[in-house]
């Protein structure tokens, strides 16, 4: 059966049309499920209150394994009529938003506004109102649904809430696909993971009076010199491939030679092999970039010495555009009026896609924007978000085997 086929048969099946109907009725559920999960805080690697709250809503909707892992994620099952074959349907807990920021949910129609609200607040409750209009509809499907609030998606958290799942969870071997929830729109599929290496370099050397000790290396210059070592690398267009020098520190006063200075440099790509030849070309130039700086001025009080920390990691993978949770995704967007899209990015797919398990990133439905500023938002406009959640839904029905 093709996957425009599964689609239509999942959307004229009288119990996908009831749970749809519960989805209409509950909206107002889910906006209260938004707003309150938003004001509670979830900085970077303080996740705590947050999964905590979580829990407690997967435990009260009444899965089955309810749990937190070693890491911090929190998960519960519903239970298929298969082998214990899992589809794993995922929401991050953390925001990139630190500590002491506010997250009072404003609300302008049908407009809500508030850091974190749609990156990825909103994922979360309407992963809930899934479960709860699967089950007032009475859906069964073959393979389990495993719904997962995974911490340390943002930012230097690195993936890490499922990174740890699928390393050292106890359900790893049993997914079969994975979504995560991502975001408001489903008409960006992303298919492709890219690929990161983050760096926190820091340059040494002795330090010393700017006038009177002139003459001696300076890591400052080390560093100007590693930056546009950096600078003119190449990078493609094609896969894809960045690099940025990001965020800068260092020194003690205006009149003295730093005895330290660090900079944080972004390195991307769409392809893993190209990743691998940036970053050593990168640590290359650092390298020539202290030798430079120690040949050029006195180390007679010592040398430039360098620090390379990997300050973040995330591989490159790919589920390709014919694979069966591709088909089936594109097909229940476009089935709901939308123009689906494939697209790139970096989100908690990547670590499934770089094991080789299906994973796509797929919306909550609705409308978003002004993501990881103060003036996030999101639109949920009931027919607007309703039509997201229909295609998201019967994705993930299709991928689980939806019964008869």
């Amino acid at each position: 059966m093709t996957a425009e086929a599964t689609i239509a048969r999942i959307l004229a099946h009288p119990r996908f049309r009831d749970a749809v109907g519960v989805l209409a009725r509950e909206h107002e559920r889910i906006v209260a499920d938004t707003i309150a999960l938003t004001e509670i805080p979830a900085p970077p690697f303080a996740e705590e209150r947050r999964a905590a709250a979580y829990l407690e809503m997967l435990r009260a909707h009444g899965l089955e394994e309810v749990e937190q892992d070693a890491i911090g994620n929190v998960m519960g099952r519903r239970r298929g009529s298969g082998n214990g074959s899992t589809v794993v349907v995922a929401a991050h807990l953390d925001t990139v938003f630190p500590a002491g920021t506010d997250t009072t949910v404003r609300r302008e129609g049908n407009r809500l506004l508030a850091p974190g609200i749609g990156d990825d607040t909103r994922s979360l409750a309407v992963n809930l109102g899934f479960l709860r209009a699967l089950d007032a509809a009475g859906i069964r499907t073959r393979a389990d649904i495993l719904v997962l609030g995974d911490v340390g998606e943002e930012g230097l958290g690195d993936l890490r809430g499922v990174r740890h799942f699928f390393t050292e969870g106890r359900h790893r071997h049993a997914v079969e696909a994975f979504f995560t929830v991502d975001s408001p729109e489903v008409d960006r599929i992303v298919t492709g993971g890219v690929g990161s290496k983050r760096y926190r370099v820091t340059f040494r050397a002795p330090g010393g009076h700017s006038y009177g000790a002139f003459g001696l290396v300076n890591p400052a210059y080390a560093m100007a010199r590693a930056m546009l070592g950096l600078a003119d690398l190449a990078a493609p267009r094609d896969p894809k491939t960045t690099h940025c020098a990001s965020v800068l520190g260092g020194g003690t006063s205006v009149n003295a030679i730093p005895n330290a200075v660090w900079m944080e440099v972004d390195l991307r790509s769409a392809d893993a092999t190209e990743l691998a030849r940036l970053e050593r070309e990168f640590l290359a130039g650092v390298e020539a970039a202290v030798a430079a700086e120690n040949a050029a001025r006195s180390t007679r009080e010592g040398p430039v010495t360098v620090d390379c920390a990997v300050i973040g990691d995330r591989p490159a993978g790919h589920t390709p555009a014919d694979a069966a949770i591709v088909r089936l995704a594109t097909a229940a967007v476009a089935s709901q009026g939308f123009s689906p899209t494939h697209e790139w990015s970096s989100t908690d797919a990547n670590i499934p896609m770089s094991l080789g398990i299906p994973a796509i990133k797929i919306g909550s439905g609705g409308r978003g924007g002004r993501a990881h500023s103060l003036e996030e938002w999101i639109e949920v406009e009931p027919a607007e978000c309703l039509r997201g959640m229909t295609a998201s839904l019967a994705t993930i029905l299709a991928a689980a085997g939806m019964e008869e």
